[in-house]
């Protein structure tokens, strides 16, 4: 029995001895151990996944996007409000729905507008017009994403327009049809990987400094960055309203709330003004392509 005992103690004292203090066991010299430095990685973020965007090449006309006239192309019962004015033989309007949203898809491209071959390319809608009576107003509301904006390297002419107010004046000068202040989309582009693409947007007002003014008769204000493809409520409201500091006088004004924050703006000679109206969609495309999606539309008019 002893002998037994005495046997399996040096057994056991055989099988301790054989381990390394930290109980692995040792490695030959024709073997080795692999340690991997990051055991945990970050998964790579996968690139978006943007359902309703154009991308790749394109060309500036094409047999899907020609259409008669500028509102011979429209869809019958469009979730957007307004009158289609489509200047671009790029695309005509088309319709996406994306989880539960359904949105208007504005696509034009540098140069394709076949109308007014001297004039900017758009697809925008036109809205009813209010008058210049204190009270009366125009308001306009809509939710809008950026895919893509306009861009020829030159920041001056960088960008397109998703929205304007518009409204025609007394004594003259400048276009028959006048935009007051336009709502421009600035591409702003990534860093390494993402270098050559546009990332996100920087939103500008683009506002008379007179009537009848364009060009250097215009301001061009900074208001706030969207990312791409960000869902961005819009609020726009054009009217006149009695001034507060002189009731034999009054002011025209446009306001505009994007993404809740509040930009509001008194038009100047307010006098000079004879009505309020507001478009909206996508205009202005002097190098590249834009691409702009709405929905949630309303449109409110008031008039006194």
């Amino acid at each position: 029995m002893k002998r037994m005992t005495v046997g399996v103690m040096f057994l056991f004292s055989i099988i301790v001895l054989s381990c390394s203090t930290d109980d692995k066991p040792t490695l030959s010299d024709d073997e080795f151990e692999l340690v991997d430095p990051n055991p945990n990685p970050e998964p790579e973020p996968e690139p978006e996944d943007i359902p309703d965007e154009d991308t790749g090449t394109y060309t500036t006309c094409n047999s899907e996007g020609e259409n008669a006239t500028r509102t011979s192309n429209d869809l019958p019962d469009a979730v957007n409000v307004g009158t289609i004015d489509d200047r671009t033989c790029y695309a005509n309007y088309k319709e996406s729905t994306i989880d539960g949203t359904t949105w208007g898809i504005y696509n034009i491209t540098d140069g394709s507008n076949k109308f007014e071959t001297t004039l900017q390319p758009r697809m925008e809608r036109s809205l009813p017009i209010a008058n210049s009576n204190v009270g009366s107003f125009v308001k306009f509301t809509g939710d809008f994403r950026i895919l893509e904006a306009g861009y020829t390297g030159t920041s001056s002419q960088d960008g397109s327009y998703i929205a304007q107010a518009k409204g025609k004046h007394t004594g003259g000068g400048g276009s028959a049809d006048p935009a007051i202040c336009l709502y421009l989309a600035k591409p702003v582009f990534g860093e390494g990987a993402d270098a050559e693409k546009q990332v996100a947007f920087d939103i500008y007002a683009e506002r008379i400094l007179e009537r009848g003014g364009s060009g250097s008769g215009r301001e061009v204000v900074l208001l706030k960055r969207v990312n791409k493809n960000e869902i961005t409520s819009f609020v726009l409201e054009v009217g006149f309203k009695e001034d507060p500091s002189d009731s034999s006088k009054k002011i025209h004004y446009c306001n505009a709330i994007i993404g809740g924050e509040a930009f509001n703006w008194n038009i100047p000679d307010p006098d000079r003004g004879t009505q309020s109206k507001i478009r909206y969609g996508a205009y202005r495309v002097k190098g590249g392509r834009a691409q702009i999606r709405w929905a949630n539309t309303t449109h409110e008019k008031v008039e006194i």
